[in-house]
Formats: structure tokens, sequence, C-alpha cells
């Protein structure tokens, strides 16, 4: 596993990378990634609800998601979408996303993945796969993945850690889309993360956002109630 970076550092790696990036045609230019939001699941732990659905400071879960994931500068952003599709399509429907549906999202999470990669353009060199049920998640600390991820020198696994725990969303390179595409069931990207610890770089944020995902009735009160004592 590569250091972790340091917030302080990230605006100087950034440019750094700009320097040492491989021309294409001509032009010096930085690693083109992608946003991939999951959003198909059955809410099976949130009871009968849809948590991705669930009202948080006025929106829906998932829509402070994607809106986060769209401010990060990660582009295009593609919304995997399955169980009750067309109510997570309305809830973000005026946010700049592209939809894919995923038939097989009964079969667990690795299908949306599975069903979001083969959505991808090919010029595209990352990833940065984002959880629907994760809405404290903020753009700033996305921004560092992408100012962090750079494969041409080893950092293709981009992972955020908070207070030193490792969190999501994570930021892979295009050289692991094969293996996650070979995934099964109810497994993600951080399955397949341990047997690539030489490519990972932990990538220290602010926001606690990144190991906060609401997934049961417990969770959603939680949110609610640290909102409330914010207000």
């Amino acid at each position: 596993m590569k250091q972790p970076v340091p917030l302080d550092d990230l605006q100087l790696l950034s440019r750094a990378q700009d320097w040492r990036r491989e021309h294409r045609n001509g032009v010096l230019q930085r690693p083109r990634v992608a946003g991939l939001v999951l959003a198909a699941g059955g809410s099976r732990r949130m009871g009968q609800a849809n948590k991705l659905l669930q009202p948080w400071r006025g929106e829906a879960l998932v829509r402070h998601v994607v809106r986060a994931v769209v401010k990060s500068g990660a582009a295009p952003v593609y919304l995997v979408v399955g169980h009750q599709a067309e109510a997570v399509i309305q809830a973000t429907e005026d946010l700049p996303v592209m939809v894919v549906h995923n038939p097989d999202h009964a079969e667990g999470l690795s299908s949306s993945l599975r069903a979001g990669l083969c959505a991808l353009p090919d010029e595209i060199d990352g990833v940065l796969v984002a959880l629907g049920d994760m809405p404290r998640v903020n753009p700033r600390d996305l921004g560092c993945l992408q100012a962090a991820f750079d494969p041409n020198e080893g950092r293709a696994i981009c992972v955020p850690t908070y207070q030193g725990k490792r969190g999501n969303p994570v930021l892979l390179g295009r050289q692991l889309f094969a293996e996650l595409q070979r995934l099964e069931g109810d497994r993600g990207a951080r399955s397949l993360i341990g047997g690539h610890e030489d490519l990972v770089t932990e990538v220290a944020v602010e926001g606690a956002g990144v190991l906060l995902d609401v997934d049961t009735p417990a969770a959603l009160e939680q949110l609610r109630r640290g909102a409330a004592r914010a207000s």
C-alpha cells in the first residue's frame, strides 16, 4: 500500500501530475475519471421502504449522493437503477447523469457494478464507485480522491480514510475493470482491493460521510437526529 496522501498536499500533488502526465495528442491531460452511483438494490435491511428514496434535508438520500459525485468533477456520471427504478430516476431526473438499467439487480451488488462498467466509454481511465445510500459524502473529498489518482504512478486504487479508517467511495483504474466484472453475488469493489494493496493509496479526508451508509432504520434515524442537532 502506498503511503496516505495528506489532505494539505493534494493541491501540490495535482499540479505535479500535470507535468508527469503522458502526452495524448500532444497535450498533457489528467486521468479521465467517470462517476458510477450504484442505486439498484432492494434495500432488504430497511424493511418495506426503499432506503434510497427516504427523505433527508428535504431530498431523497440518493439525490445527495448523485449531486456530490457530479460536483466532484467526475464525468460522465452514470446512475445504475433496478429496484423501483422509475422512482429513483425521478428523484434525480434534473441532475446531469446517464441512467443504466440493471435487470439483474436481485443478484446483488456485483451485477450493478458490471452493468455500470459496461456502460463506461473506452477513453475513461478510472471510475469513482459510489453507493447510493451514503448521503453525507461531499464533492471536496471526492475531488481529493481524483487528485490523488494516477495509474501511471502506481496509484490505481484511491480509498478515502477518516481518522484512519477506510471508507467509500473508492476510485479504481481501468486495469482493474476486467477483474471487477468477474465478481459475483453481493460483492462490490472492496472485495478485490485486498488483493491489490500495492496499488492502493489512502487519501485522508475531512468528512466523516465516507464511513456512513444508511442501510437500516436505525442508521436513518441516527442521520436525521444528527441533522436536527446541527440545525
